[in-house]
């Protein structure tokens, strides 16, 4: 395959970027600060400049939206970042990837598959499900060729147990912002990666959503049990309540925005990846290598370390 162009150097973007660039393959990463690994071409420019995406884009067989916005400017700037990629995927005849999550589903019951209808049940959710719909809707008209990957709460960089362990690595207690003894599925960024690469050169996956091969749910106690006896400390873990994370929503947008997902972490969320899985012969990372590789990312573990 040619030019790769990823857009967004965070976790997912930056665990793209080094499947690729480890793979021999040409890698350019659009970020609005110019970041990236070593080995790709890196250039500065804004993800919601669309005419600079474009150009920045030509040539490329493959366009990756690894955008993650500020949590609490999605409505704003979501929809011109996606349209902008849209438009140079067209152009271009590029496939384009994009990286989402389950926030479209909204509240379930059940284990979610990519049959799970979309109805989100905030904002975010319905951000991320027009979305889709736009690129399924161009892909279907014959403009472009798309497909999505989804998954769950990200281990591996900016995760919710990367906020708790340099906490727990001083030995003192974490503070959780969610219940602890609710199993939910947690998937690794390299994960979300491997899908990536692998459906954008794989004519089946175009046209459709997939859940990134995400293994066996966990609750957030065991999660953070595995970091502390990785680290070698003691396990110490309390829950904030509620109350005082809506309060502290009042001035803080971050925590605000929580108040959507908080379903995802009440009752217990959880993702079946088996298509991805048959289809692709693809297979999730153990949970304990996720909490190690996330422990390295998150400075507290050495990388040499990091996998079994």
């Amino acid at each position: 395959m040619g030019k790769h162009v990823i857009v967004g150097a965070g976790p997912v973007g930056s665990a793209l970027a080094r499947l690729l660039v480890d793979r021999g393959e040409t890698v350019r990463i659009i970020t609005r600060s110019g970041s990236g690994i070593e080995g790709a071409e890196r250039v500065r420019a804004d993800a919601a400049e669309a005419e600079k995406v474009i150009a920045l884009s030509r040539g490329a067989e493959a366009i990756y939206n690894c955008v993650n916005p500020a949590y609490h400017r999605w409505a704003q700037e979501w929809p011109p970042i996606a349209q902008g990629l849209l438009r140079a995927a067209e152009e271009h005849g590029a496939v384009l990837a994009t990286t989402s999550n389950l926030y479209g589903y909204g509240r379930v019951s059940a284990p979610m598959t990519e049959a799970t209808p979309l109805r989100p049940n905030g904002t975010k959710g319905e951000v991320r499900a027009q979305m889709w719909q736009d690129a399924l809707a161009a892909h279907e008209a014959g403009r472009l060729r798309a497909f999505e990957v989804r998954g769950s709460d990200y281990l591996g960089g900016s995760s919710l147990l990367g906020m708790m362990t340099p906490t727990l690595a001083k030995g003192r207690t974490a503070l959780a912002p969610a219940p602890l003894d609710v199993p939910r599925s947690w998937t690794d960024v390299r994960d979300v990666a491997q899908l990536l690469a692998t459906g954008a050169g794989d004519e089946r996956a175009w046209g459709r959503a997939w859940h990134v091969p995400t293994g066996e749910p966990v609750t957030l106690r065991h999660l953070t049990g595995l970091a502390a006896e990785q680290l070698g400390v003691p396990h110490r873990v309390r829950q904030v309540p509620w109350s005082v994370l809506w309060a502290g929503g009042l001035v803080v947008p971050t925590l605000r925005e929580l108040r959507e997902t908080r379903h995802q972490f009440t009752a217990p969320f959880l993702l079946d990846s088996t298509a991805a899985q048959e289809t692709f012969g693809l297979h999730p990372t153990k949970v304990v290598d996720s909490v190690a590789y996330d422990l390295v990312q998150s400075g507290l573990r050495r990388p040499q370390l990091a996998r079994s």
